[in-house]
């Protein structure tokens, strides 16, 4: 299998926004499709029944109630996958492309992915969680060996990725796939009429080999699907892959709050249209507005975004190859918290929990003080790093290993601030503490008396 050179991987990586968006839209675009296709799959290639039977252990994941719109049965698993496939990746480009004197986008669902994520829905727990994967986690591969986890598309489908993953994490079953490709993600934001995000930085960037140009201005502003793909496609970043994972996740989080305006509705026709021309999926449509539904009813509290955790591996470690080594305790740890599976063997990490803190509201003060006050309710590895580029209005108490009761325990110790169980804070903390204008409100409220 030929390899993509590093300096040309365009990580992308966000597809996941597209389809929370659609899982989020409406119940009444689930009905329609429900009476129109009942039980179909919407697939765009074929399994065959080994690689099928990866999927489907014989257990139905919904319910089609009569009148009523069809209804999870039981936590369901979905791995996405999300591909950016070129003219030089394929033998045999489509004809109108093939002239073209640079390596344009082709609309398929082979080769490396760009993004891998596995989604828990869980009617029981009421609760949405999106676990990400980096492209470059190193684990085995059945029947290839060690490798980056990204090339198990490439060698053998949707089927081979989830095998990949579940070996990666333990063993946990993979109910059903999503595959989905950069323009889908592209048609998809538009569909859904852009997306309102805070740009961390100044972006600048182009390749004329691929027509790829990156022009953003840091700051609070709506994109439209092209210059969301501009975010996500940005290659200069502190933490490379694992950058685009944070990316990803902010604009995922902003998407799903966005998509349930009533003002989605009125572009149902072309999101709809979108799910049949971009998307391959071994989910029936019954079982898509299963995923509808609850995703609709589901608190925005009880969406939570996890990530594989690891650590980068040393630039001379394998040959100059970089991998996101994943460290196996921290992932069992994950798998049992938020997939209820296997066993968390772990001690709670208490007052020792790594602490490190950002500031947002731009005042001297701010960190020195919240850092002191915890140090005061007994924590005692706490850290002040670069302030938050965001402003924010209220603090966020990030728990960036998934471990809600550390970061809900910091919360009672500053009293103020949301926990949110996100992996967009500092990579080697357990809990990153964004201060927001909350802690200015309470600070002045506590100098008046």
């Amino acid at each position: 299998m030929r390899k993509i050179p590093k300096q040309k991987k365009l990580r992308w990586l966000w597809l996941v926004a597209g389809l929370a968006g659609v899982a989020l839209v409406s119940a009444t675009a689930g009905a329609i499709l429900a009476m129109s296709f009942a039980s179909t799959p919407l697939m765009q290639r074929e399994l065959s029944p080994e690689q099928a039977s990866v999927f489907s252990k014989g257990d139905r994941i919904s319910k089609n109630n009569r009148l009523q719109l069809p209804e999870l049965t039981r936590p369901v698993n979905i791995l996405v996958l999300g591909l950016k496939v070129l003219t030089s990746d394929v033998q045999e480009p489509p004809e109108h492309l093939k002239k073209l004197r640079y390596h344009a986008l082709v609309n398929s669902f082979d080769g490396l992915t760009d993004t891998m994520l596995l989604l828990r829905f869980n009617p029981e727990a009421k609760k949405l969680v999106a676990l990400s994967i980096p492209r470059d986690t190193r684990t085995e591969i059945p029947g290839y060996g060690v490798a980056k986890i990204n090339e198990a598309n490439a060698n053998g489908g949707p089927a081979l990725s989830a095998r990949a993953t579940s070996e990666l994490l333990g063993g946990v079953g993979v109910d059903r796939y999503v595959s989905i490709n950069v323009q889908g993600v592209q048609a998809l934001v538009d569909a859904l009429g852009g997306v309102t995000v805070y740009v961390p930085k100044d972006m600048k960037y182009k390749d004329e080999s691929q027509h790829l140009y990156v022009n953003l201005k840091a700051g609070k502003q709506h994109l439209n699907g092209d210059q969301a793909l501009q975010l996500l496609r940005f290659r200069y970043d502190e933490y490379g892959d694992i950058g685009r994972i944070q990316r990803q996740q902010l604009v995922m989080r902003a998407l799903i709050e966005q998509a349930l305006s009533p003002a989605t509705l009125a572009r149902l026709p072309q999101i709809l249209s979108t799910i049949q021309t971009h998307i391959d999926t071994n989910l029936s449509v019954e079982e898509l507005v299963a995923l509808v539904g609850f995703a609709a009813r589901t608190n925005r509290s009880q969406m939570q975004m996890l990530m594989v955790p690891g650590n980068f591996s040393q630039p001379n470690e394998y040959n100059g190859v970089s991998y996101w080594l994943p460290s196996p305790q921290r992932i069992q740890t994950l798998m049992a918290q938020h997939f209820n599976f296997g066993t968390d063997s772990t001690a709670p990490l208490a007052n020792a929990a790594r602490i490190v803190i950002q500031d947002s509201t731009r005042q001297l003060n701010a960190a020195p003080a919240v850092s002191k006050k915890l140090e005061q309710a007994g924590y005692g590895n706490v850290s002040i790093t670069k302030p938050s580029r965001e402003p924010l209005q209220v603090t966020r108490i990030v728990a960036q290993q998934g471990d809600f009761a550390g970061a809900e325990a910091v919360r009672r110790s500053l009293g103020f601030g949301e926990v949110r169980i996100e992996s967009t804070g500092e990579l080697d903390s357990d809990v990153t503490i964004q201060i927001g204008q909350d802690w200015t409100r309470i600070q002045s409220r506590s100098s008046q008396q």
